[in-house]
């Protein structure tokens, strides 16, 4: 089996164990991770944060947008093979937003996009990370084009079962800068 066999098999165990989690451990944890944000010094810092609304049973992190909505929100919306990043006002998320063409709930092109140079923290939705820093995506390579363009301070988001010692790694994996479970924040 090859390095992007691997990958895949292990994209495909993960995600089919999240999204077997039982809704109230999926949301209990998710609440854990908000809580665990909300308590990090760096995040409470951060004036302007990027994001991602919840997918195929990710950690949900609208706890953390409801608890500090005076935050600068950034959400992405997926431009041909590039992440478009525009500010959302958690207060009117649904009305903000739509279905895109993966099925992610994006936002509406006509809001401001967001000025990534006033970017203080990326929270990136991961399939798994390992201690070292290195998150297992969907595979589509949308984060890691956009992370190896910038020095942004980046934080991996999963749930602490796929929190792995190591993960399978490539020359163009951007590792992260910290990894956030419902047990803590590691940086590695």
């Amino acid at each position: 089996m090859d390095l992007a066999q691997y990958k895949q098999q292990l994209r495909q165990q993960a995600i089919a164990a999240r999204q077997n989690l039982p809704p109230h451990i999926w949301r209990q944890n998710s609440q854990e991770i908000c809580n665990r944000l909300a308590e990090w010094e760096t995040f409470l810092r951060a004036r302007a944060i990027l994001a991602y609304i919840s997918f195929r049973q990710e950690p949900n992190l609208h706890y953390l947008w409801q608890r500090f909505p005076a935050k600068i929100w950034g959400f992405p919306r997926c431009n041909g093979k590039e992440l478009d990043w525009y500010q959302v006002n958690p207060i009117y998320l649904s009305l903000e937003t739509e279905v895109g063409k993966y099925g992610i709930t994006e936002p509406l092109t006509n809001l401001p996009k967001v000025e990534l140079n006033l970017v203080d923290l990326v929270l990136v939705p991961s399939v798994a990370c390992d201690r070292r820093g290195y998150r297992l995506g969907y595979g589509g390579g949308f984060y890691d084009r956009f992370l190896a363009k910038r020095s942004l301070y980046t934080v991996g988001i999963t749930f602490a079962d796929y929190h792995l010692e190591q993960l399978p790694s490539e020359t163009w994996d951007v590792p992260l800068n910290a990894v956030c479970t419902e047990i803590g924040i590691q940086i590695p």
